[in-house]
């Protein structure tokens, strides 16, 4: 893997890190109330679609090993242009539902990588 496809990739697992460490302990009444964390939250998913972007642009071939690639750029660009309808419910699932399997899904790319060495 070339190291300029390495680091957008690592930038996805630190930002999936940072999500699961600032959630870590709560559920959704507790998220909503947070003000703090939900803007980090919401700053590391832009991450996540921002470095996954730059992806699809450099190794379109890499990105289509994400699954719903489209849809988590999609999911950032609401946060950056539609802040005004984000739903606190809608972020809570992702991170339940989504998010881990995409860390392990980027993270096993970069592993694979790391054996290939």
């Amino acid at each position: 893997m070339l190291d300029e496809a390495k680091a957008p990739l690592f930038d996805m697992v630190q930002a999936c890190d940072l999500i699961l460490d600032f959630t870590a302990g709560k559920d959704l009444a507790a998220y909503r109330k947070d003000t703090y964390c939900k803007s980090a939250v919401e700053r590391q998913f832009q991450i996540v679609g921002e470095a996954l972007n730059r992806l699809v642009k450099k190794h379109p071939d890499m990105a289509e090993r994400i699954p719903s690639c489209r849809t988590i750029i999609n999911f950032r660009n609401i946060l950056v242009h539609g802040y005004d309808r984000i739903e606190d419910e809608v972020v809570w699932g992702i991170i339940r539902a989504h998010l881990p399997a995409l860390r392990s899904t980027v993270l096993q790319m970069l592993q694979e990588d790391v054996g290939r060495s």
